[in-house]
């Protein structure tokens, strides 16, 4: 008897040029299917190493010219949809952009891990048309298309929707969004976090002060962590850096540390020692704060999207408002309550990698044997 044939895999990403939390979904989705071929945009081996013993393969836009970097939204609404994975068998779209956009077979399951509606078309609009990110005396152009052009690019994101057999969302808030924005159903599977690299050894160190880490852009709103901190003259380490930089440090008072290029050892350390991480920003997720958690850390986190997930009252603190005083109310509250450490550790640990892949794999096994039936 004949053994059967070997299920042909394609994994399908939006870029792969730098380090983040849908990077790690597309590397753990790698090492689930090592020999799958990863399809994506645009591939800068030099900003992220991970990928290294991957059958990496990149569309036109690899060679595009600097001046026309721009325009990639457009560009890979154009390109991803005619990238055609007909003669895979499953394809898994890592995508919060246009990767979902590609063409299968009538026999392929396309199954998208999806971590948000595209930010630029739906729920980030506003911001994108605020800070489009242009050189200076170009941002009038930026707005101007993003204008022009918003409802004919949601018209193709709402088809590229249409796109996958199954989405996946990595928090119940994306779940809502793929509902609201696309009419779709969706299976929650939280992304993968490297617990093992945060949890506590040995004997528990003093905490004092709080952390904030990520990229310093205006929405990720860390500009409340600097002021609120400088309010109460609290020590807050900032780990990161990025275009608001600048402003943060005229912000910021004595008792405020920036620590921009900080090795992954430094990082532990730092999520390990404070009272507090700060998480201002309604993220779609947030790994680097279930990082803080598996550090046994208690987050003090805006109560909106992913936290909500993962945040109770055993492993945090919501604050109701993007502002100073709602963010120093709930420091304040941080400063006098007791918070079990080893509780919160343990509780971080749903949310590890093991977990991320047990669960993908039920729902991949399914939905293949479901397109089969």
């Amino acid at each position: 008897m004949s053994a059967a044939p070997k299920q042909k895999v394609a994994i399908v990403c939006d870029w792969l040029t730098g380090i983040g939390g849908a990077e790690r979904v597309v590397l753990e989705l790698h090492r689930m299917y090592p020999d799958a071929p990863i399809y994506t945009s645009q591939y800068d081996p030099s900003r992220i190493s991970w990928f290294d013993d991957a059958d990496v393969r990149t569309t036109s836009l690899q060679k595009l010219p600097k001046r026309l970097k721009k325009f990639l939204p457009l560009l890979r609404a154009w390109t991803f949809s005619r990238l055609d994975l007909s003669d895979y068998d499953l394809v898994i779209s890592s995508s919060g952009a246009e990767a979902k956009g590609i063409k299968t077979g009538r026999d392929t399951t396309h199954i998208c891990y999806c971590h948000s509606p595209t930010h630029y078309y739906w729920i980030r609009h506003d911001e994108y048309l605020k800070n489009p990110g242009f050189p200076r005396g170009l941002n009038w152009l930026a707005r101007f298309g993003l204008k022009a052009l918003v409802g004919p690019l949601q018209r193709w994101d709402k088809h590229a929707a249409k796109q996958p057999d199954v989405i996946i969302a990595n928090s119940t808030h994306t779940q809502a969004m793929i509902k609201r924005y696309y009419k779709r159903d969706s299976t929650v599977v939280f992304p993968p976090v490297d617990i093992d690299r945060f949890k506590p050894l040995g004997k528990a160190t003093s905490r004092h002060g709080f952390v904030v880490a990520g990229r310093q852009t205006p929405y990720k709103r860390i500009d409340l962590a600097v002021q609120a901190c400088t309010d109460l003259k609290v020590p807050l380490v900032v780990i990161g850096d990025g275009p608001d930089h600048k402003r943060l440090e005229k912000l910021a008072g004595r008792n405020v540390t920036f620590l921009s290029n900080v090795n992954d050892n430094d990082i532990v350390q730092h999520f390990q020692s404070a009272l507090g991480f700060i998480m201002p920003s309604m993220d779609d997720f947030g790994i680097v704060a279930v990082e803080a958690l598996a550090a046994g850390t208690p987050v003090i986190a805006y109560s909106r999207g992913g936290s909500l997930d993962y945040i109770t009252p055993r492993t945090g603190i919501f604050f109701e408002k993007q502002t100073v005083k709602s963010l120093t109310a709930a420091l304040e509250t941080a400063l006098t309550k007791s918070f079990n450490y080893e509780h919160i550790a343990e509780h971080a640990g749903q949310f590890s990698v093991p977990a991320f892949r047990k669960s993908m794999q039920g729902v991949i096994d399914e939905s293949v044997a479901k397109k089969a039936s």
